[in-house]
């Protein structure tokens, strides 16, 4: 379930980090944890459960998309040159989701920025947008990083190297499907019986990003995701599950989230 949100800037300052995802994650968290109880502690506390003990929650969001902006490099930070901007959120549970979320989002007022930088946004509109028809093969435009990894030997994440890397290793491959098939467990309560292929192919180049997650913290780590253009080719079932709650991993801190290329 995906929704469209039009924001308007109400603040003097018009400045954003330049890396703003884990910021933008934290504002999203912080409405979502003002709604009813039940449902704050089911998607922020808990998501869905695996046997194996895995969490997911299952949404993802966009990157800001503001209609004019200009990157300040000397800065590090986005100036936003228009008073309206675009987001994304998409939600793969369906039941209660729309009322909830059109209720919980209209006319919010909410912050986004560090200690540096923060800018005020206000809800103008929030719409509903139709689901493609999902089928074996589809394109997508990335709308946030891909993010994958892998564990290596000595317990560190690693993620593919570069553009390259990301398109052509077969590990990659091999993880994103998994976690399609670990987010079909969570959503049904049981492991996928379908057919089981997956294929994807870089059809623009994939320029890195590299997230920095709770920034100037003890906590502070870095996330590598991927931006491009990509044809994926896997069950229907599966396909639904990657618009829906994102492709690869960290997807509820704004990772994976794909728009249908038509």
């Amino acid at each position: 379930m995906r929704f469209k949100i039009e924001l308007t800037t109400i603040s003097k300052n018009r400045r954003l980090p330049l890396n703003y995802q884990y910021e933008l994650s934290a504002a999203t968290y912080h409405i979502l944890a003002s709604a009813n109880d039940e449902f704050a502690e089911w998607l922020h506390g808990n998501g869905f459960r695996m046997e194996n003990g895995k969490q997911f929650k299952l949404f993802t969001f966009s990157r800001l998309k503001p209609e004019k902006f200009r990157i300040l490099r000397q800065s590090n930070q986005l100036e936003l040159l228009s008073d309206k901007t675009e987001w994304q959120i998409s939600f793969l549970p369906e039941h209660s989701t729309q009322k909830f979320v059109e209720g919980l989002f209209q006319k919010r007022v909410f912050e986004v920025g560090n200690k540096q930088s923060v800018v005020k946004f206000q809800v103008d509109r929030i719409e509903l947008l139709p689901s493609p028809e999902f089928t074996d093969t589809m394109t997508f435009e990335t709308l946030s990083p891909v993010s994958v990894s892998r564990r290596l030997e000595d317990g560190r994440d690693a993620y593919p190297l570069n553009g390259e890397d990301f398109s052509s290793s077969p590990w990659v491959r091999e993880r994103l499907m998994q976690n399609l098939l670990d987010k079909y467990e969570a959503f049904h309560g049981t492991p996928y019986e379908g057919e089981r292929f997956f294929d994807m192919m870089t059809l623009t180049e994939p320029k890195s990003a590299l997230v920095t997650i709770k920034a100037d913290t003890p906590q502070e780590t870095k996330v590598r995701g991927f931006m491009c253009r990509l044809a994926l080719h896997c069950p229907a079932e599966l396909m639904r599950i990657a618009y829906e709650s994102g492709l690869g991993e960290g997807n509820s801190q704004g990772f994976g989230c794909l728009e249908k290329v038509y």
